[in-house]
């Protein structure tokens, strides 16, 4: 006997084979046409004249990694001035404040309760 989920009753219920080889609806035919393409937008931005415009913001990766790529001493992840050393500051603040209080509550936890 071929068995099938029923979506109403949430359950395995009986089935003959051919409603059984193809579960929730889903067809074993081809679509006729492809389905249209969702990220087909142009790159290029087309002025009113028909001529191609270059790209409508500047490239910055190349100063980008004329910047990161200095050899001045500084890491790559405190390169940028205050704000990284915010950031990074904040970030190993709260990793240690995590850590202490989880050997904080394993500590507690690993107390015997007193009656």
């Amino acid at each position: 006997m071929y068995y099938k989920f029923s979506g109403f009753t949430q359950r395995l219920t009986g089935s003959s084979p051919t409603t059984a080889y193809s579960p929730q609806g889903l067809r074993p035919s081809v679509p006729a046409e492809p389905s249209p393409m969702v990220f087909a937008t142009p790159t290029k931005v087309v002025s009113e004249s028909g001529s191609v415009v270059e790209y409508m913001g500047v490239n910055k990766v190349p100063d980008l990694q004329k910047f990161f790529q200095t050899a001045d001493g500084v890491p790559v992840h405190l390169k940028r001035g205050l704000s990284d050393k915010l950031l990074y500051r904040t970030t190993m603040a709260l990793t240690i404040g995590g850590a202490l209080y989880c050997l904080v509550a394993l500590y507690i936890a690993a107390q015997p309760r007193k009656p």
